[in-house]
This record gives structure tokens, sequence and C-alpha cells, in this order.
């Protein structure tokens, strides 16, 4: 466990929040210094950044990002969208999560929500929820792990997701982007909190731990038409939460070219092939029993 995660394990609430709102002033501040002082990144500067990094006209690229770990981005999350937008281009499809789950999801279903594809927020983050208002995204129906979509194929990555049990499984956006050799690029975050993608293993093959909470939950859920359903899901066990490694995945996934480091803004980021993250996934599974819980391996 990394020290990051100790001081969130031990510090309580009220703390962890009175942090981050500290860290939300001083970016607030940071912010207006930069605008003041013409020290702001602009869009041609991001358009530069994701050409060399490799992200070219046609593809279906999904995005977990982190505004405030990009620097001070001219015009904010509207420049980084219209640079992702532009780099995939109109044959091309971006994706970003737009969960409604702040911390554990099961604290989020025991609350009994109601997920409101048109009106519920997305909790990932500022571009996130951005995208998620323009016209034309299409957002999936899956009240826990929703994904939202822009491009020709965005009614195909967004529409199995419905009343799927888990939300991660082979109907789900994350698996049809895999089919579509689709991009995965993380930016200003990494596995350890934005490691959605991992979870498609555990949905694809017959996996050995309790990853999901025993009981299974009936949520409401409406569409954008304004119609209300009522699913079913599965949640993750926070017990098993607890226990995931992902980041000590990464240097497997970049001796196996799944993977490789990228900057965006003043952002660290990394790049997935998302089909060869799987693949990659699934071997080293199979072989040696590696997973987000074992990155070291335990024969299965």
């Amino acid at each position: 466990m990394n020290l990051r995660k100790i001081i969130r394990a031990l510090l309580p609430s009220f703390l962890l929040n009175e942090f981050r709102n500290f860290k939300r002033r001083k970016f607030n501040r940071n912010l207006s210094d930069a605008l003041s002082t013409g020290n702001s990144i602009p869009l041609s500067t991001l358009a530069k950044q994701l050409e060399e990094m490799g992200i070219v006209k046609g593809d279906s690229l999904l995005v977990h990002a982190s505004l405030r770990n990009m620097g001070i981005i001219e015009d904010g999350a509207n420049t980084v969208i219209e640079a992702l937008v532009n780099a995939v281009g109109e044959s091309g499809n971006l994706l970003m999560p737009s969960s409604p789950v702040v911390s554990l999801q099961l604290d989020y279903v025991k609350s009994k929500p109601i997920f409101d594809s048109k009106a519920t927020p997305s909790c990932m983050g500022a571009i996130s929820e951005k995208f998620r208002l323009m016209p034309g995204v299409r957002r999936s129906l899956h009240p826990t792990e929703p994904v939202c979509a822009l491009g020709p194929k965005a009614q195909y990555l967004t529409e199995g997701h419905f009343n799927q049990l888990t939300p991660y499984n082979a109907n789900s956006p994350f698996y049809r982007l895999c089919e579509l050799k689709g991009k995965i690029l993380y930016v200003g975050v990494t596995l350890d909190n934005a490691g959605t993608s991992l979870h498609v293993l555990e949905d694809t093959v017959d996996f050995p731990y309790p990853v999901y909470h025993s009981e299974i939950f009936d949520l409401m859920l409406k569409d954008e038409m304004g119609e209300l359903h009522q699913v079913k899901t599965k949640v993750h066990s926070p017990i098993y939460s607890k226990k995931r490694r992902c980041d000590e995945l990464i240097p497997l996934f970049i001796e196996k070219k799944a993977c490789k480091r990228v900057r965006l803004g003043e952002a660290a980021c990394l790049l997935f092939d998302a089909d060869l993250m799987l693949k990659t996934m699934k071997e080293a599974f199979i072989l040696e029993g590696v997973t987000m819980y074992t990155p070291n391996g335990m024969k299965v």
C-alpha cells in the first residue's frame, strides 16, 4: 500500500474533506495568477501533444482525466474536450466514465438512488461532467458505471449496458472498446484511482475471488425519454476493494507494449491499447494468476 493510500485510510473524513478544499483553493489561486499573466496552456499545445502520443483520426478513445493535474488550461475543461474531439475526428469516438458514485458502490446503492441518465451528474471530475452535457453525447444506462460517448459508434458502445448484472461484461462499453481496438488515456490519474477497465477481466473469465458483494441490488433508472425502469446490479465488495494494487501492474503492461507513458498539459499520463491491455491481463491471469489483487502472481 503506497503512502497516499495509508494516509487516506488513517485520516478521518472531515480532515480529508478539508485537505481537498485546501487543494481546490490553491488550484483556484494558481488559475487566477496564470490567467492574469497569460501563462495558461492553449489548445494548440494539447493538440500537438495528442498527435505526438499517437492519437489519430478514427480512434475510439476512453479518457479518465483530472483537470487539476493538467496545469492551468486555457478555458479549462472546454479546451481539453475540444482537443480530444479534434484528435479523434468525426470518424472517431470519444468516451468518458460518468459514474455518480463518490466513494464506495455499496454505500451509493444502499441510499436507493434513482439514476437519471439526463440529470444525474458525473462524479468523475470537471472534464467528464462537461462532456456529459455536450450535444450529441450518449450515456449508457447503468446505475453505477455509466459511460458517455460521442461519435459514429456511440450507440453501439453504450446500448448494451442496460440492465447488466455486472457493469464490465462483454456488453459493456469497456469491453466493446476492446473489440473496436480502442485506446484508454489516463490523464493525471493512474490505475489506482481510475482502473475501471481492469474489472473487465473479472467479468469475462472464471474469476476466483469474491470481488462482488453477496447481495444483488434493485435500483431505479430513468432513461433519456424519462421512462422509469427497475434494474438489478452487483456492486464491489469493500473488503476486496481495499486489496487492490492496481499500479503494480503498470510495469507488466509496459513490458507487453500495452501501455506507454505520455504527457498532456503538465500531467503525467498513461496511454493503453485497450485490446492488448485485456489480452495481457488474461494471459497473465491464466499463466500466473496475476490480478490487481495478486500483481506478483499466484497459481489458480
